[in-house]
């Protein structure tokens, strides 16, 4: 049966709740607290249970060892104190230049508030403790927090959001017995350290005020309102947070934001990353949780932010989430951490297990959630919330429920505003990240992610159903990868230098040069933390469940403007390999093209056609002159079969070319991406298919597919696909299985495939029906206004408002209206006259 959220913030008898969760018991829902000026008790009140539950729901079994970690950490924490000496507050935390341990200081002291918050916790209301939490709140305020000229130092994210967000919690927690002239002179600090705002207050305009980082500064600001009993503040800071629910419009932007979720289910943080698994599922969190705070106050919301969570959840999350685990192509610096995807996933999973109380009416959302919570091996115990680790346990526990994902099986995923792909077949799912002038090429930052410089070079994530992706993927997966080799990447073959080993620190330093780089300035952000790239050729088209996506290599902003001579001398930039690429999606893989590969410094090119972290692979093989393969070497190669255990990987060459099969047994330490993980060495055997393009080589160009699940059969027999065309201004494929021929041009002026004309830069893909043809249509540079096409046979349009169909000679004539659909595709349905 049904355990509801609501149900568990409405006070009821102990006995009256176990009977609900065990049998079919129907609970009464909470009322609508009255609305006023002075309703800020609920506010709190719901705030407070979402931390520390109820004392019916923390008497579940479930619930309980949830109640016996926070007062084990409580203790702990209380122990650190008895500890401490000298000038301490906590043994362990030495304090006055870091602001990351004063942020552990500041939540140790949430977490001593918590436990004397939570009922049934034996440290529950005990005013001792209540009262040493908050001395210790009172001195760190005092001592650490109070003076901004002095005491904001390092990170800013620590003034702003990781202390505020602790400060805000235990003053909540603790509001009964607190000395309202120390919840003042708090709040008073919070927006005195509010640097980034305006007048203590949030900023609109500031580039530190945006999506995730918005929402957690304003979800502050509605606490600290209720608790000062603002309610000018609390309608101030929704107002604020509303416009990160908006869906961002690139040809409207408000206050110049890029960050936020677009129409096509897209994330960006830092203006140009994409970033849906690490400050995205941060925002989802903090969504849900401004919905459980609110709910039965006069701020609640009337249904329709709830809409538009469950579209993120549908169209941005669940794409992106393979088997439980959150793809690496959308996490930014955090591809660093030692946290795995599927950890990722318990944040995910708790919103939309929350979520299910606010959407019951909604058929898909709970068997997702249980999908989830199966998928990523989520222990509810881990969760936030009691309230969460209640419900979670009832989905589990209800055999009724089948959990299902929330996307099909088969399917294509084009996330165009921030450049990535994901292509979702049985058994397997295939991940894309590109970059151009609008997306950056990877993100480091805090010494985080050292070597991620070609992470958004065409690099691809192959994800295979039933394998624990954390053997294969992840930190420890890229951890035994060449920057330069990552799977699908074009580069230079050369070693570069981290950002700590060119500077001895963990950003690029020159206050005096007119650019003013310091640690959080925009030059970093720009030149060194995510750089984008210069060319602004990136997209692809999507019809159903094909796809195609595009790019044309470049510089980074950095080098160009090196050679410009704007930047300081000493700034280290690298020049990247050249190459027009493609990607066609199909049903049994991935085809792959790169045409004109050069260097403009004459180095070597590695081309990585595949790499991954195996187990005990084989791999055999055929030879162009039909001779029998197997092993590792080098050879003209007609295909390439993998076996890794129960899963195999098949790869086609469709060009003429020599390759490199690798079977090497690698290791490193988790310390070579991010200075503060654990110097854990890191070994496994490493597959790798490479080709090489030396400095004097005249061919340039290379063809080959990706076939996960193949077999020695399947590859030595016919191959479906052909190319059909592999140079600098178009590439094409035909798939006479699906009847599909999908092009892709780079270059103005008219482009002939077979009997199909292109006009310009564009992605099609033009699939022939029973009575007619398919066209999907796209812009991969967002910045044409229509795409013209000719075909050889008169055609009505069917369906498709964006088109204009025109006769030419014998043919028709379409005129594609792609105006301000910023890389979507335009799909037209046509029928024969």
């Amino acid at each position: 049966m049904r355990i509801t959220r609501r149900s568990l913030l409405v006070s009821m008898p102990a006995a009256g709740l176990v009977a609900a969760v065990g049998g079919s018991v129907a609970l009464p829902a909470a009322a609508d607290a009255p609305a006023g000026t002075a309703d800020v008790e609920p506010l709190l009140a719901n705030a407070t249970t979402l931390l520390a539950g109820t004392a019916e729901i923390n008497r579940l079994p479930a619930v309980a060892a949830k109640v016996e970690t926070i007062t084990a950490n409580a203790r702990a924490r209380l122990d650190l104190l008895d500890a401490a000496s000298g000038d301490q507050v906590f043994a362990d935390l030495e304090l006055g230049d870091d602001e990351a341990a004063l942020a552990r200081a500041f939540t140790y002291v949430a977490e001593i508030a918590l436990a004397t918050a939570t009922p049934t916790s034996p440290l529950f209301e005990v005013r001792e403790v209540q009262d040493r939490a908050l001395a210790t709140l009172d001195r760190l305020q005092s001592e650490y927090y109070h003076d901004v000229e002095s005491g904001y130092y390092g990170n800013w994210f620590q003034w702003e959001i990781g202390i505020p967000t602790q400060v805000t919690r235990t003053l909540v927690l603790t509001r009964a017995v607190a000395d309202p002239e120390l919840v003042q002179r708090c709040v008073g600090a919070m927006d005195a350290f509010l640097l980034n705002g305006e007048n203590g207050d949030v900023d609109l305009d500031s580039r530190f005020h945006t999506g995730a980082n918005l929402a957690d500064i304003t979800g502050n600001r509605v606490l600290q309102g209720a608790l000062t009993a603002d309610d000018a503040r609390i309608t101030k800071a929704l107002a604020d947070q509303s416009t990160v629910f908006a869906t961002v419009d690139p040809y409207r932007l408000q206050h110049g934001v890029t960050d936020g979720y677009y129409a096509d289910g897209s994330f960006i943080q830092h203006h140009s990353v994409a970033y849906t698994g690490s400050y995205g599922r941060a925002l989802l969190t903090r969504v849900v949780q401004t919905l459980d705070v609110l709910r039965g106050t006069a701020w609640a919301d009337d249904g329709t932010l709830v809409g538009t969570v469950l579209t993120w959840v549908q169209a941005g999350f669940a794409p992106l989430v393979a088997q439980g685990w959150m793809m690496e192509a959308v996490k930014g610096r955090a591809v660093s951490r030692t946290a795995t995807g599927y950890t990722d996933i318990a944040a995910v999973a708790e919103a939309v297990v929350d979520l299910t109380e606010h959407a019951s009416d909604v058929d898909w959302l709970r068997p997702y959630a249980k999908h989830l919570l199966v998928a990523s091996a989520t222990e509810p115990a881990r969760m936030v919330s009691p309230l969460s680790v209640a419900l979670a346990t009832a989905i589990l526990d209800d055999d009724a429920l089948v959990g299902a994902d929330a996307v099909a099986e088969t399917s294509h995923h084009h996330f165009a505003a921030m450049e990535r792909s994901v292509h979702r077949r049985p058994g397997w799912t295939f991940a894309l990240s590109r970059s151009s002038e609008r997306i950056s090429k990877y993100e480091y930052m805090s010494a985080e992610n050292l070597r991620s410089w070609f992470q958004g070079e065409g690099a691809h994530q192959l994800y295979l159903t039933g394998q624990d992706h954390a053997s294969a993927h992840g930190l420890d997966g890229l951890v035994l990868q060449p920057a330069h080799g990552l799977p699908g990447v074009i580069a230079p073959d050369e070693e570069r230098q981290t950002v700590p080993e060119l500077y001895g620190q963990a950003w690029y330093d020159n206050p005096d040069h007119p650019l003013e780089f310091t640690s959080s300035s925009e030059s970093q952000n720009t030149y060194v933390y995510f750089p984008t790239g210069t060319h602004p050729h990136s997209g692809g088209a999507a019809m159903e469940a094909l796809g195609s996506a595009a790019m044309v290599l470049s510089d980074d902003v950095a080098h160009r403007d090196s050679q410009r001579g704007l930047l300081p001398e000493d700034l280290r930039t690298w020049a990247s390999a050249r190459a027009v690429r493609s990607w066609f999606f199909l049903d049994d893989g991935v085809v792959l093209l790169a045409a004109g590969v050069t260097d403009p410094q004459d180095r070597d090119v590695l081309v990585t056609l595949d790499r991954r972290r195996s187990g005990a692979a084989t791999v055999i093989g055929e030879r162009e002159d039909g001779r029998a393969w197997s092993g590792a070497g080098e050879a003209r190669l007609r295909w390439l079969l993998q076996r890794d255990g129960d899963h195999s990987i098949g790869y086609r060459l469709l060009e003429s070319s020599t390759v490199r099969v690798s079977l090497d047994q690698v290791s490193a330490s988790r310390r070579s991406l991010r200075t503060s993980n654990p110097d854990t060495l890191v070994e496994g055997e490493v597959f790798s298919l490479t080709a090489r393009h030396g400095a004097g080589d005249r061919r340039g160009s290379f063809a080959w597919s990706i076939h996960p699940g193949a077999d020695e059969a399947s590859l030595s027999s016919r191959p479906a696909v052909r190319v059909l065309e592999n140079s600098t201004s178009v590439q094409a494929v035909t798939d006479r299985r699906t009847d599909l021929l999908a092009i892709n041009t780079f270059t103005q002026g008219w482009h002939r495939v077979r009997n199909v004309a292109v006009e310009g830069a564009a992605s099609v893909l033009l699939r022939t029906t029973r009575h007619g043809l398919d066209v999907a249509v796209a812009d991969p540079t967002t910045q044409r206004s229509q795409v013209r096409l000719r075909l050889p046979r008169r055609y009505r349009v069917e369906n498709g408002e964006r088109c204009r169909e025109g006769r030419h000679g014998h043919g028709s004539e379409l005129t594609v209206d792609v105006h301000q659909l910023y890389g979507r595709s335009a799909v037209i349905n046509l029928r024969r006259r």
